[in-house]
């Protein structure tokens, strides 16, 4: 037994000994070629379709949501739903695949909820567990390693009203917890240890009354794991509510609410290299907010002749993003060569595109329609290889940006409260006038005009009962006096 130990001891030593030994042979922080600049690429921006996945069932369903295996793009899995509120779900068939890249004929592996799933999400700690959330408004997770049937599902009464649009992983040391959007206007937290309620919940009431009649229904959602306690969402009335979960009270928990679109935002994403300014997707045209610019866009695309379904950002480079249409086409944006149209239109599909997902590394877009079929296209080179000084200029065109709308928003502002004064000034009478003492020749006409009114009502007595002719005599010495009274008090 000692000897065994032994000799295993001084095995290990002799490897141990070998790794120091090239530890100190090779340097690895040696530069052998300094001062390599980029090479902006001459090669033309292209995308070429690599493989189609068709929805195996006879039933029409619209491919809802893309997800990718986080290893390693290999797979990928795609929740199929029908989104038709017309069409009875009992029809259509519930089941949503795992597609390996290399197979197009058949799926690796078919999930199988309750209800069919709007949108599905791998776990980043844990590639063996996704996560999905259905139409009937319930959430599950499934282990791939124990089968297509989930291992536990929310109990209806504690789940959503309506369809789960969004559901993510919370960044946590377990990577047990998750939240949900939906368009019943809640927003759910969970911990998938126990999920017979949930753990927290936030009504997206934009007046800050927690009111639930007044709830906009959620219909994206964004979640950043380096601002774990900041999240976003995107609502069906085109607004952006910016959330912070770890604010005392619910009314706090929505920080800032921007008008952005005049139809439902699909998509809501901050660049992963700049995460203070964010891509928001929604009617006819993409734009990039500001944290700081509350009131207005910084940057937005041109307005489409049909209506954008999904964008993204490129997770490689800060210049870059997608956006897809109901015509079909995906759209790809450089900011760092263009700003008023895209650099690459590529026709997809005939059909309409519902979602798009890039994978990690930048090469790979998947593209899901409404019929059902998902597109896998690799872009070419200069789409996911960085560009020379392209974080600075970048920075400097959204800083220039950020502080045009600053300036043009405070100017606005200028304006509102000058036409506000310029209002009021109109109501207000001069001072002068309202300081203006009544003139004596008023004030004798008016006490003029009250005697005679008094002697017209005053009855006649039987001391009153006089000659006819004496009358005007009596007018005349009272006319006098009267005079003379409203002269004292005009001279007081």
């Amino acid at each position: 037994m000692k000897a065994t130990s032994r000799q295993s001891l001084l095995w290990e030593a002799y490897v141990m000994e070998h790794c120091i030994k090239q530890n100190n042979a090779i340097d690895i922080y040696e530069e052998y070629f300094k001062d390599i600049d980029f090479h902006d690429t001459d090669e033309a921006p292209s995308a070429k379709t690599v493989n189609l996945f068709r929805d195996p069932n006879d039933r029409q369903r619209t491919a809802s949501y893309i997800t990718w295996y986080p290893e390693k793009p290999s797979r990928l899995a795609v929740s199929y739903c029908n989104l038709d509120f017309d069409t009875p779900e009992i029809k259509s068939s519930m089941y949503s695949y795992i597609w390996s890249i290399e197979n197009t004929n058949k799926p690796e592996m078919s999930l199988h909820p309750p209800s069919s799933l709007v949108c599905i999400e791998y776990n980043p700690k844990d590639c063996h567990i996704i996560l999905g959330g259905c139409f009937n408004g319930q959430l599950g997770y499934w282990d791939t390693r124990k089968g297509p049937t989930p291992v536990e599902m929310t109990p209806v009464p504690m789940s959503h009203r309506e369809p789960v649009h969004k559901a993510i992983w919370i960044q946590s040391k377990t990577g047990n917890e998750f939240f949900s959007a939906s368009s019943d206007g809640k927003i759910l937290w969970w911990d998938n240890r126990k999920m017979s309620e949930p753990t927290e919940t936030l009504l997206l009431d934009p007046t800050k009354k927690q009111d639930p009649t007044m709830v906009q229904g959620a219909m994206s959602l964004e979640y950043e794991p380096t601002i774990p306690t900041k999240f976003m969402v995107g609502t069906e009335h085109g607004t952006i509510i910016l959330c912070n979960r770890k604010a005392k009270s619910d009314a706090e928990k929505l920080v800032t609410i921007y008008k952005a679109h005049s139809g439902p935002v699909y998509a809501v994403q901050r660049n992963p290299f700049f995460t203070k300014n964010f891509l928001t997707v929604g009617d006819w045209q993409a734009q990039i907010w500001s944290e700081d610019s509350k009131d207005s866009f910084i940057m937005r695309t041109k307005q489409h002749s049909c209506y954008l379904s999904d964008g993204s950002w490129s997770p490689v480079r800060p210049a870059v993003f997608f956006t897809t249409k109901v015509d079909g086409t995906l759209d790809v944006w450089d900011y760092l060569y263009k700003q008023n149209e895209p650099s690459l239109t590529i026709q997809v599909c005939d059909e309409p595109i519902h979602c798009l997902k890039v994978q990690e590394h930048g090469h790979l877009v998947a593209c899901g329609s409404s019929y059902g079929t998902t597109t896998l296209l690799e872009l070419s080179n200069r789409f996911y290889t960085m560009q020379k000084n392209e974080k600075n200029i970048i920075t400097e065109i959204f800083e220039r940006e950020t502080k045009r709308e600053k300036v043009l928003e405070s100017r606005l502002r200028e304006q509102k409260l000058r036409v506000k004064l310029t209002k009021m000034s109109i109501h207000q009478p001069p001072p002068d006038e309202e300081q203006k003492p009544p003139s004596a020749k008023k004030v004798k006409e008016a006490t003029t005009e009250f005697w005679d009114n008094v002697n017209k009502d005053k009855k006649p007595t039987d001391s009153d009962k006089k000659d006819p002719s004496t009358v005007g005599d009596d007018k005349e010495k009272a006319a006098p006096q009267n005079e003379a009274g409203a002269e004292k008090e005009a001279d007081q």
